[in-house]
């Protein structure tokens, strides 16, 4: 059966446990490697504790740090009842260390104890039930706490019971007058003087130092909370802020974008219709050339009432004294090909000469959009 031995005078608590208490004080150990030596001093120095050692006629002062004990001073017993002797015989940051009671070995009772794994995070309770059972004395009458001493290799627990009768500890408490009264622990001394670690002291009757800065801390944390919150508010709201700027500036940027895109397919448009136009041009002779050409067949006797260009097709329209023979005359030209008279020969009896009507189609046909030439004003001599 192997048992692990507990150190002397280990803070209870400090073992790292199970469940959520395990894991916190594993994490708060790792965290308290990663400070400067200093900080860890400045932390460790919170721990420590001022031990009231009774020996017969005196009162050893002791300073617990770290594991290490170290004399302070001795007072003697019994002290004064109307006040405090610690605060003077103590300086200040002394005087303010929580004060632990080591009574004697011979004042206390030890039992070992077996128990199962699932009372390590009840242990004091757990062991309450025992007192009866392992001591003469009834739970009412004592003060108890116990220490884990070790695992069993079953996975049972090797604990040990501490009990000191009440009127043993009344008996030392009324000796220590107005310093007994703000003990924040009782702990039992073993056969070597070392101390067990264990808090014999209810919790109720612990004494807690109430800190002079709580209340300001309170303040000051939440001041800062609530600066946080305000801050964090603030920022949401510039990021919101931003943001719908940010959107406003898309959407400008977006019109200016289709605006300049418009504009593009505007100026592309017209320069695509440009040259289709020119192309449309290019591909049929001019008005101009036509109406010279014309100018250059017509015989004699010829007059011209109307001329008109639609698409690809030239329609003359007018009096002649040979109208039989000015298909011929016109013929195919470089401007027009397939000269010919559209419906019957006219007989004008006022002017004898006959009415007639000649198409032709231009030359190199793309249809072009409607251009008509007219010659107002009556008949005109061609030539």
């Amino acid at each position: 059966m192997a048992v692990t031995a507990a150190a002397p005078f280990a803070v209870r608590g400090a073992q790292l446990g199970h469940g959520l208490r395990g894991f916190l004080n594993w994490w708060g150990a790792g965290l308290a490697q990663w400070l400067p030596a200093r900080t860890r001093a400045a932390l460790a120095a919170r721990g420590d504790r001022l031990l009231l050692v009774p020996q017969g006629d005196e009162l050893l002062l002791r300073r617990w740090h770290e594991g290490q004990v170290k004399d302070l001073t001795a007072l003697p017993l019994p002290l004064p009842a109307d006040r405090d002797a610690l605060d003077t015989a103590l300086r200040e940051p002394l005087a303010e260390l929580p004060r632990w009671l080591v009574l004697p070995a011979a004042q206390g009772l030890r039992r070992g104890l077996t128990l199962p794994a699932a009372a390590q995070d009840r242990l004091r309770a757990v062991l309450g039930f025992e007192i009866e059972r392992q001591t003469p004395f009834t739970a009412d009458a004592v003060l108890h706490d116990g220490r884990l001493l070790g695992e069993r290799s079953d996975g049972s627990l090797q604990a040990e019971l501490v009990v000191v009768p009440r009127q043993r500890f009344d008996a030392v408490a009324a000796r220590l007058g107005g310093a007994g009264k703000r003990l924040a622990g009782i702990d039992l001394a073993d056969a070597d003087g070392q101390a067990l670690g264990v808090n014999l002291l209810p919790p109720a009757q612990r004494f807690r130092r109430r800190n002079p800065w709580l209340v300001l801390n309170l303040i000051l944390a939440v001041v800062a909370l609530l600066a946080l919150t305000l801050g964090l508010h603030q920022i949401l709201a510039n990021r919101r802020d931003a943001a719908t700027e940010l959107q406003a500036t898309i959407r400008h940027r977006q019109a200016q974008a289709q605006g300049i895109s418009a504009a593009r397919q505007r100026v592309v448009d017209s320069v695509e219709g440009e040259q289709f136009l020119r192309g449309l041009r290019n591909q049929r002779p001019s008005s101009v050339e036509v109406m010279e050409s014309l100018a250059q067949r017509i015989p004699d006797g010829t007059y011209l009432e109307k001329l008109s260009i639609e698409g690809r097709q030239l329609t003359l329209v007018g009096l002649s004294t040979q109208a039989a023979a000015l298909v011929s005359e016109l013929g195919d030209a470089p401007q027009w090909s397939s000269a010919a008279l559209s419906g019957a020969l006219q007989t004008d009896p006022r002017m004898r000469m006959d009415r007639f009507t000649v198409v032709a189609q231009l030359s190199q046909g793309a249809a072009p959009a409607t251009a008509p030439t007219t010659q107002p004003g009556g008949a005109r001599e061609a030539r």
